[in-house]
């Protein structure tokens, strides 16, 4: 028992020895790992301060000579020496060949003397551009590259710039002579590698409002140069961060990560670079001012922008360099470190500079060529462009090169504002004229529309002095502004369009315009552009009408563009359409807009561009009017005499076998021989009694079918007399023309005896095409209707019976002999039982109270139509099956109304009668 004991202490005690000694070993090894780490940190830190001060003048620091005594700074010190001994030995060469490098990367005026290149206007076509741009030179001592020490070896210092990076400059005291000189020579050398234009430089210094550079104020009256306003540093963020938005927009549409990119793969420069100079005064910017610049700089290289920032403390985003000045003529920069002192170029000459800036003026100038001709707008050859994805063509031009206008998917529709007198017209013109000489009548169909009095469009349609037309369009509508119904019909017309395209497109399985044509080539698919001049008379007012307006054009608006439908609406001021409040469909499709100067609310509220832009000029701008969008456009003259009518003439020459377009023009009626229906009017079983022409898209005139069905009578009701008579007239000589001579007889009856010339001569007409005519004396009206109510069932032959002023032979039609039927109530048997027997009556009372006398208390069943001149519409609702008619009537228009075709009236324009005007 007790050896039990004594051996379970034995191993117990041996266990305790074993933890002992593992426990010392793991102490020791914890010690000499500190001590390790210690002496590494010290090492480190000693390596940290003789770095910081610089190998050659470290012990000439205090804190390194208080700590040379130190063991471990001999080793610090021998191991420093042996890594720079070995980086200098494999850099024997290194001084030459940085200036092989920067002679590459920096060649011509980027990296050669200034007498090489100084005063001489630059070639290059920015497709080439230098990576580094010259600011200095460095020395070093040969000893470090194995040569003689106290031998000087210098090479070229250079930044990069353009595309690479940004660069931050830091003055010293008394240094801004030389910080004004770098920075100059920096532009000079950047302008002079490129042709006039392909740089555009910002100064903005926020202790001077002028003086900024002033050897370059030769540049500023072109656009090469722009001075902006110290207090206003917000300005020149929002236009730089516009222009980087718009010109990521636009790369990253075309498949690009930046311009630069784009640039190499299409070898062509499309933007010029633009380098902003900042001068701060070394205290903060603002919070906001600060991050609106951090945002800029974050993308300004991939839009082409460099920034130059002078004393302006802050870390920006993306590449950046820094040149920190010592004194007047030494700097250090980041592209060599701080143990090597950059020694600044001296400065340009002041005259030369002067000198050169002005030289590079003059040529921008004369590059530009002065303003250009509307001859410059035009291809050398026409209709060379498809439209199957966009339509594109110069308005303007600025600063020589052209400013084009892009309608399509990203810019479906296009708004356009400008007080009187602000060139809008002018502008169309130019907009037609580039459109249509790119692009043929099969690519390109163009509705035009005038609301304003005028005739800006009639000379596209053909003349008496010009027979020839535009070939493009298929609608000139002018001098419609009391017409808004021909507004509204083309509004259903581009939506009857709209549906048709769209059923084609789900049957070829497809979402557009372009896929449809791809996959349609036999079909007939252009690209539809609608110009509505003054379009807001379409809202003028709280009507049907403008109801109707409102919700076809925002359908338009929102669907138009997938089946190539495409609006330009434009006007003087569009503040007053109540139409569109709250109801911001229409304007939010227009992102493409172009305002005039003066121009009001057609860009955003907070752009201000068209208020200070020059006669003859435009703001387009395809970002819904956001500033950063605007483009300034010099537009050429197209509405000199002669001028626009010679293109137009080239191409009907060119198009010759496309149609005329239909003209519409509300100031004048056509006749009834110029009418289309008319025209193909021919005997027939089912006559169409013609009304007037119809307010529609189409060349089509509103007419009265005349069956044998009861109710087929036609009333006209008003005191027009001209236009009663035109509708009567065209009414009769329609309905002769749809029957063969001797199968038809008319009756004719006017006690209106100032009417009864052109009723004579009716009748004449119509002897003279081999029809029987009855013309009756008032005095046996009475007699005549009675006897034509009693023949009504042995009638087989279609009869018309047309009377004028049925009024005013009421009182004689009243009048009855004891125990017979009056005449009047003859002529209520001849109205409801008449057209059953091919007896049709077209009569004309000039009140409407007078036509309820004549009817009786039969009813208005047997009057199916009707045409209402100078009637209020809440006179006419008894005809209308008691709906509201909003009717107020105007000179030269009649509300037409057949029941059995219509669901509400429609507004006709009655025939001219030349016979009746000469009288």
């Amino acid at each position: 028992m007790r050896r039990k004991v004594r051996e379970q202490r034995a191993r117990v005690v041996a266990a305790l020895d074993r933890l002992r000694q593992q426990i010392g070993l793991a102490l020791g090894s914890a010690r000499n790992a500190r001590e390790a780490a210690e002496l590494e940190l010290a090492k480190l830190e000693l390596e940290r301060l003789v770095v910081k001060a610089g190998m050659e003048r470290a012990l000439d620091d205090p804190e390194v000579a208080r700590r040379s005594s130190e063991p471990t700074m001999v080793d610090v010190l021998e191991w420093l020496n042996s890594v720079r001994g070995q980086f200098y030995a494999e850099w024997a060469d290194g001084p030459s060949r940085l200036r092989d490098l920067v002679a590459v990367a920096a060649p011509g005026p980027a990296g050669r003397p200034p007498g090489e290149w100084l005063g001489r206007v630059g070639t290059g076509d920015g497709v080439k551009v230098p990576r580094l741009w010259r600011i200095g030179s460095s020395t070093v001592d040969g000893s470090v590259a194995g040569r003689t020490p106290g031998t000087a070896l210098t090479f070229d210092v250079a930044v990069p710039l353009l595309d690479e990076s940004h660069l931050a400059i830091t003055s010293a005291p008394k240094t801004r002579p030389t910080v004004d000189a770098l920075v100059e020579t920096l532009l000079m050398r950047v302008l002079s590698s490129f042709e006039p234009g392909a740089v555009k430089i910002h100064l903005w210094d926020v202790g001077r409002l002028t003086a900024v550079l002033p050897n370059f104020y030769s540049l500023s009256r072109t656009s090469a140069l722009t001075v902006h306003d110290p207090t206003r540093l917000v300005d020149l963020l929002e236009e730089l961060s516009g222009h980087v938005r718009r010109i990521h927009a636009r790369t990253l549409q075309a498949g690009y990560p930046s311009l630069r990119a784009m640039r190499e793969a299409t070898g062509n420069r499309t933007e010029p670079w633009r380098v902003a100079v900042l001068y701060g005064n070394g205290e903060d910017l603002q919070p906001e001012r600060l991050r609106e610049l951090k945002r800029v700089a974050s993308g300004a290289l991939e839009a082409g922008i460099s920034l130059i920032l002078v004393d302006v403390p802050t870390v920006l985003g993306g590449a950046v360099e820094t040149v920190s000045l010592l004194d007047e003529r030494r700097a250090i920069s980041s592209m060599t470190g701080t143990d090597l002192v950059v020694d600044l170029d001296p400065p340009l000459p002041a005259g030369q500079v002067a000198t050169a800036s002005a030289r590079i003026a003059d040529a921008l100038v004369a590059k530009q060529g002065g303003p250009r001709s509307f001859a410059d707008l035009l291809p050398s050859e026409f209709g060379q462009q498809h439209s199957a994805h966009e339509l594109r063509a110069p308005v303007g031009f600025h600063e020589g090169e052209p400013v084009e206008v892009v309608i399509g998917d990203a810019t479906p529709h296009a708004l356009i504002g400008g007080p009187s007198g602000s060139g809008k017209t002018n502008f169309l013109y130019v907009l037609l004229a580039g459109l249509t000489s790119r692009y043929s009548p099969d690519e390109l169909a163009l509705y035009l529309l005038d609301f304003k009095e005028g005739v800006s469009f009639a000379g596209l349609a053909p003349g008496k002095k010009d027979e020839s037309w535009l070939p493009h369009a298929r609608l000139v509508g002018v001098n419609v502004n009391t017409d808004r119904e021909f507004g509204l019909a083309l509004l259903r017309f581009l939506s009857d369009e709209m549906r048709s395209r769209s059923a084609a497109a789900k049957e070829h399985e497809v979402t557009n315009i372009a896929e449809l044509r791809e996959q349609d080539p036999r079909g007939h698919w252009p690209r539809i552009v609608a110009v509505i001049d003054e379009f807001q008379y379409l809202f003028a007012e709280r009507d049907t009408v403008t109801a109707l307006a409102t919700s076809l054009l925002e359908d338009l608006a929102r669907r138009g563009r997938s089946q190539g439908i495409h609006l330009i609406l434009a006007s003087q001021d569009i503040a007053g359409i109540e139409a569109f409040w709250g109801k911001p469909a229409v304007f939010e499709q227009c992102t493409l807009r172009i305002a005039m100067p003066k121009a009001r609310r057609v860009l955003a509220e907070t752009n201000q561009a068209a208020v200070a832009a020059p006669r003859w000029h435009a703001v387009v701008n395809h970002e819904s009017g956001v500033a950063h969008g605007n483009q300034l456009a010099h537009v050429p003259d197209a509405s000199g005499r002669g001028v626009f009518p010679a293109l137009q003439r080239q191409l009907w020459q060119r198009y010759a076998g496309h149609g005329r377009p239909r003209l519409f023009d509300g100031a004048h009626a056509p006749t009834l021989e110029e009418s289309a229906a008319f025209a193909a009017a021919a005997p027939t079983e089912r006559p169409r009694a013609l009304i007037g022409q119809a307010i529609e898209v189409a060349d089509r005139a509103h007419g009265v079918e005349l069956p044998a069905a009861p109710g087929r009578n036609i009333a006209v009701l008003g005191t027009s007399t001209r236009e009663a008579l035109s509708i009567l007239d065209s009414a009769t000589r329609s309905l002769a023309r749809q029957h063969h001579p001797g199968e038809v007889e008319f009756v004719l009856s006017c006690p209106v005896e100032a009417c009864l010339p052109t009723v004579d001569r009716l009748a004449d007409t119509l002897r003279s095409e081999g029809h029987k005519v009855r013309s009756v004396a008032t005095d046996d009206l009475p007699a005549t209707i009675t006897s034509l109510a009693e023949e009504l069932p042995d009638r087989n032959l279609p009869r018309y019976v047309v009377l004028y002023g049925v009024d005013a032979a009421l009182p004689a039609l009243e009048r009855k002999e004891p125990g017979t039927q009056s005449p009047l109530e003859a002529l209520r048997s001849l109205l409801k039982q008449g057209p059953g027997h091919r007896t049709h009556v077209l009569g004309w009372w000039r009140a409407v109270a007078r036509l309820k006398d004549t009817l009786g208390f039969a009813g208005t069943d047997d009057i199916g139509a009707w045409a209402a001149l100078d009637v209020q519409g809440n006179e006419l609702a008894p005809f209308c099956a008691g709906q509201l008619v909003q009717w107020s009537p105007r000179p030269g228009r009649a509300l037409f109304f057949d029941r059995t075709a219509h669901g509400s009236p429609e507004v006709a324009i009655p025939f001219r009668m030349p016979e009746a005007e000469d009288e």
